[in-house]
This record gives C-alpha cells, sequence and structure tokens, in this order.
C-alpha cells in the first residue's frame, strides 16, 4: 500500500500591504527574468521563495518580482481594513494535484498546510484521514480535477467526505481546474452533460462551497447547488503582459474561436482598449480544429492569443500559422490552465508562437518545459480569495 504524507515547512511572514489610491493594473514595477538553468526563483509574486530541479527540456521562464511588491491588482488600502488574518479557525489541506501550488498559497496566507495522510491501495482504492482536528472550522481543499482526472476527482470527493464526518464547520473545494468543464451541454443526441454531474458529486460528498478558477463556462456555475466563487485569473496575465515594452498601438488581441470572443474582448478591454480578432475555425472532431478564416486585421501587429486552457495546442497553433499568413509580427498565446495533453509540447515549440504564457492552476511536468514557455502563479490570487471567503468579505472587489 503506497502512501503519501502531505506536510509543511514553517509558515512565511506576510508583508504588509501597499497603500495606493490607484487600481491601474499597467503602473507597476519592472519584472526581470532568470534563466532556468538553477531553477530558483520566487514563484509567488511577492515573497515566497522556492527551490526547482534543473529543467530537464528547454528554458520555461518564470517571472521574479522584488520581493518589496506585490501585484497591482492587490495594490490597494482597502485589502488591509477588510481582511483579518488573525483567525485560527482556518484550515487549508492539499491533494496530490497540485501540491506545489497549495504550498504557495499557505505562504501567501501565513499558514500551514493542515496534515493529512493519503493512500492508495494495491487495488487502486483511495483512503483519507486528517491529521489534525477540523472541528469546527472553515476547511479549504485544495485540488484540481486534472490529470489522471477521475483519480483526483475521486481524491477530492473523499477528502470533503473526511472533513464533514470530522465536524469541520464548512467545507470549501478550492478547484483552480474544474475537469469535465467543457461537458457543459449536449451538441449533439444522447450525449451527457458530464459538467453537471461532476457538479452534483461534490454537492453530495458534503461541500459547502467551491471556488474555481476560469471555468470554461460561466453556465457551469449553475449547475452547482451551493455557492460558486469564480475568479478570474486574467489579471496575473493582465500584470505580467504590461510589463512588456510592446507599444498599444501594435497590439491586438485575438480569439481562437467565436465562442471565446467575450473572454478577449474583456481582455482587450484591459490591454487599454486594443483592437479584436477572431479566428473562425471549424471543429469536426474532439480535439481536433481546422482554421477557417481571420475576422480582423493583424498585418504587422503583436497578436495575443486568449483562451482559458491548452489542451493538444491545435486551436492555437493553427490559429498562430494563420496569423503569420496574415502578417502578423508576433504572436503570443495566453491561457489560465496549461492542460497540455501531447502532441501539444512539440506543436507549442514549433517556433510559431514568441512566448506560451499559462499559470500554475496545472503542475506543469519539467519534461514539458521549452524555451517558449513562461508560468505564473495564481497563489497570491487565490489565497486572497479564499481570506475574503472566510470572513465574508466582497471578493469581486480583487479584480475592480
Amino acid at each position: 500500500m503506497a502512501s503519501l504524507a502531505l506536510t509543511s515547512p514553517p509558515a512565511v511572514k506576510i508583508p504588509s500591504y501597499l497603500s495606493s489610491s490607484s487600481s491601474s493594473l499597467f503602473s507597476r514595477s519592472s519584472i526581470s527574468f532568470r534563466n532556468t538553468e538553477s531553477r530558483s526563483r520566487i514563484c509567488v509574486s511577492g515573497f515566497a521563495k522556492c527551490n526547482l530541479p534543473k529543467a530537464l527540456n528547454g528554458n520555461a521562464r518564470i517571472p521574479i518580482i522584488n520581493e518589496t511588491t506585490i501585484p497591482k491588482f492587490f495594490d490597494s488600502s482597502r485589502l488591509e481594513k477588510s481582511v483579518s488574518r488573525n483567525n485560527t479557525k482556518l484550515k487549508l489541506f492539499s491533494g496530490t494535484a497540485n501540491p506545489a501550488l497549495s504550498q504557495e498559497i499557505a505562504w501567501y496566507m501565513g499558514l500551514e498546510l493542515g496534515k493529512v495522510s493519503i493512500k492508495r491501495f494495491a487495488d487502486g482504492e483511495i483512503y483519507v484521514q486528517l491529521k489534525e482536528s477540523v472541528r469546527g472550522c472553515d476547511v479549504f481543499l485544495v485540488q484540481p480535477t486534472c490529470t489522471p482526472t477521475n483519480e483526483n476527482l475521486m481524491e477530492l470527493l473523499i477528502m470533503v467526505d473526511a472533513c464533514r464526518r470530522a465536524s469541520a464547520k464548512k467545507v470549501t473545494a478550492v478547484i483552480p481546474y474544474f475537469g469535465y468543464a467543457r461537458a457543459d451541454r449536449k451538441t449533439q443526441g444522447r450525449e451527457s452533460i458530464a459538467a453537471k454531474l461532476v457538479a452534483n458529486l461534490i454537492t453530495e460528498a458534503g461541500a459547502d462551497r467551491v471556488l474555481a478558477c476560469d471555468l470554461h463556462s460561466g453556465q457551469s456555475m449553475g449547475y452547482f447547488d451551493i455557492p460558486v466563487d469564480h475568479v478570474y485569473c486574467q489579471p496575473v496575465i493582465l500584470d505580467y503582459l504590461a510589463s512588456k515594452s510592446i507599444s498599444s498601438e501594435d497590439l491586438v488581441v485575438v480569439s481562437p474561436d467565436v465562442g471565446g470572443v467575450a473572454r478577449a474582448r474583456a481582455f482587450a478591454k484591459k490591454l487599454s482598449d486594443a483592437p479584436l480578432a477572431i479566428v473562425d475555425k471549424r471543429r469536426h472532431g474532439h480535439n481536433v480544429a481546422e482554421v477557417m478564416n481571420l475576422i480582423g486585421d493583424v498585418r504587422g501587429k503583436v497578436a495575443v492569443m486568449v483562451d482559458d486552457m491548452i489542451d493538444t495546442a491545435g486551436t492555437i497553433v493553427k490559429g498562430a500559422a494563420l496569423l503569420h499568413e496574415e502578417g502578423a509580427r508576433e504572436v503570443y498565446a495566453c491561457c489560465t490552465h496549461a492542460v497540455f495533453s501531447p502532441p501539444a509540447i512539440e506543436r507549442l515549440s514549433s517556433g510559431l508562437l514568441q512566448e506560451v504564457i499559462v499559470t500554475n492552476t496545472l503542475p506543469v511536468a519539467e519534461k514539458n518545459y521549452f524555451p517558449q514557455l513562461t508560468i505564473l502563479s495564481v497563489a497570491n490570487l487565490l489565497g486572497e480569495t479564499i481570506w475574503r471567503v472566510h470572513d465574508d468579505s466582497s471578493v469581486s472587489s480583487i479584480f475592480l
């Protein structure tokens, strides 16, 4: 019987928030980069440090932000007034899907990860035991339902059940990546709506609330019969793009398909109301996309493609090829969830993309690193949201 016990190092002191009257994303200090030959980096923008081993493939870049600063979307005096950080009734636990992100969140919050033993029996069954009391506590379980999707989903359900049976006051499932989100409607006869099924499973397991990042479609929130806090990771990517020396006159935001127009339009509005272009694609099967046409002008422009996830990268790469054919000077790809199913790495590293910007809602294996890859941490964003949910403060004000 293999076992995995998750523990955490001592908490890191949280710096006081910076006072600022400006809420702009574009007045931040500059960002420098470090080649991953040493792989030592600040992986949470602000102060939390972690050391990673040398990359096995490529030299993915991770932004290093000065330890005295935090992203501009947290740079507001209102945070000090609205959130109390002295309550010991908040407990944070991590599943096995993305423990690195969980640790970064704990560092930001100044907490230690709760002790939990997660074991897998020889026949594949999952066993979960909390190693500390959660009676009367507000418990947050961090577990993206990424590959292996079914295993991680089942682990989350068992963790929720363990907390409920241990008399936790409230249980919140923090799901940075919500698997099955793409199965949110029937496109053909006799199909299932798996997103609704998974929502029912999480609710019936005993979760009181769900905190999710950049759901594939907004209507997925309605599948839950419990409150859902939808966290948008756009500010993290926007804050990074704002540090690059790209003139707003040269910028065009591109939606890789018609369904992502609303997301791309909101993104463009934050980038000095940049013009919008749309790639018209016709999909002939799951994970198979064919680019047909481009709506908009990209000639001589720096194109920024925006999507919620990159799976096999067929949509992004074919879109990038079309943009180059239409005269785009450079093409950047931005997404929240780096699913990276084969053959995504081969496609993304082919040279069509100047940079591929993703977040760490999903763990990216080091064998999947390539030179154009940049990984941004959403730990501060999730940590701040968890504090606000715990203290019954406004979450939407983070994104104002």
